[in-house]
């Protein structure tokens, strides 16, 4: 006789989840989650896109850094109390749902923060994110008396700084980018504060996985702005775009390459784990602003846009030099050594030199493939079997 399913509960104890629970992979739930914030993630990338094209880089630049900022600090909170504490009964699934509401209406108020600097719309989804997750910590202080300390200073700290979030709201304009950097710094603060009494119990290989998927996400993210941008050009009747288009194209699988080659060394330590999370910001901002980067560069080739060649080149070499370096930093320099571990800043800076020349974005991908390669050749080479000496029994 086929036993029942056991039906989830509506509500139950919030207890830790194990450090080595074997063959933890990422749920139905975290997945939504994952492609709800692809909505704020494209319209920060389009935003940017339209901003440099028509030249205002400074004002492109600052907006996407403070808007991606709220994007990637909710999803990573969200990301590694999951790892800890997913009990997946009801209760948690609505307020996780809730969290997802309020991504909705940060990519909402996205257009607003670009083009007028209201950043009231993106600030109230924000909290209604960052409130749900102090429920959640709430729930995690009841149910895990062995972290209650470290539950009860996330929901202290999380629930302080969103005031002074909607503080910053009624702060005269000059004010705005001071407020941000204290309140992105105390934001920042929390979990490194909040972890001193004892970690919380997130899974590392389940982390390693979260981020390699929001990686991938991301990566889809750029490669639709490319294809949308090259869409639109040859419908309008420029059908010299297919060069630029493959070479687009060679770039986004690079950095799919590049950050995958390998298995990632999963952050277990308390210091290294907040500098391997935190770096990922630089990584995943990078992977969408490369994708707004390769749209300017088809407005540039069709004459749409208000930048020079070299400063439509920059908009791809900046982003991939910056990706280059995080990536160097967070994997390449901790897990591997030799040759690449010193190409890949050598070929960062030679992206940032590729805009000087005729075509740049070739360039770029030029490079990126003999990266791509290097690193083929050099995993191939170490994973030969040695061969033993002449005249030796290999016995």
């Amino acid at each position: 006789m086929t036993q029942p399913r056991s039906a989830r509960p509506f509500y139950q104890p919030m207890r830790p989840r194990r450090r080595d629970e074997p063959h933890r992979s990422s749920t139905p739930l975290e997945l939504f989650f994952d492609l709800c914030f692809v909505v704020a993630v494209a319209q920060a990338a389009s935003n940017l896109h339209h901003d440099v094209s028509e030249g205002h880089l400074g004002h492109a630049v600052t907006s996407y850094v403070m808007v991606f900022f709220a994007i990637w600090w909710s999803w990573m909170n969200f990301t590694w109390f999951a790892s800890a504490y997913d009990t997946d009964d009801d209760v948690y699934r609505i307020t996780t749902l809730v969290q997802i509401t309020g991504a909705l209406i940060l990519a909402a108020g996205v257009p607003r923060a670009f083009t007028d600097g209201d950043f009231s719309i993106i600030t109230y989804g924000y909290v209604v994110m960052r409130l749900a997750a102090v429920v959640q910590w709430s729930r995690a202080a009841a149910g895990d008396p062995a972290h209650r300390a470290a539950a009860r200073r996330y929901a202290i700290g999380v629930t302080v700084v969103q005031l002074g979030w909607l503080l910053r709201l009624t702060l005269p304009e000059e004010w705005g980018i001071a407020s941000f950097v204290l309140l992105a710094l105390a934001d920042l603060l929390v979990p490194a504060v909040a972890e001193r009494p004892g970690m919380t119990p997130w899974h590392p290989r389940h982390i390693t996985e979260r981020y390699g998927l929001f990686t991938l996400i991301v990566l889809g993210e750029a490669v639709l702005a490319i294809s949308v941008a090259i869409q639109t050009g040859i419908d309008a009747g420029n059908h010299g775009l297919w060069s630029l288009a493959a070479a687009g194209a060679v770039i986004v699988f690079a950095l799919w390459w590049l950050y995958f080659d390998r298995s990632v060394e999963a952050p277990d330590q308390l210091p290294y784990s907040l500098i391997w999370g935190y770096g990922h910001y630089l990584i995943f901002a990078a992977i969408a602003a490369v994708g707004a980067g390769l749209a300017v560069a088809v407005d540039h080739e069709r004459h749409i846009g208000h930048l020079s060649g070299v400063a439509a080149g920059y908009a791809v070499a900046v982003p991939v030099a910056v990706y280059l370096l995080t990536v160097w930093m967070l994997h390449i320099r901790r897990q591997q050594h030799g040759a690449v571990v010193v190409a890949f800043p050598v070929v960062a800076l030679l992206a940032l030199l590729a805009p000087l020349g005729p075509v740049p974005v070739h360039l770029i991908a030029l490079l990126l493939f003999a990266l791509v390669t290097l690193t083929v050749l050099l995993r191939q080479r170490d994973t030969l079997p040695t061969r033993a000496p002449a005249g030796t029994d290999p016995a």
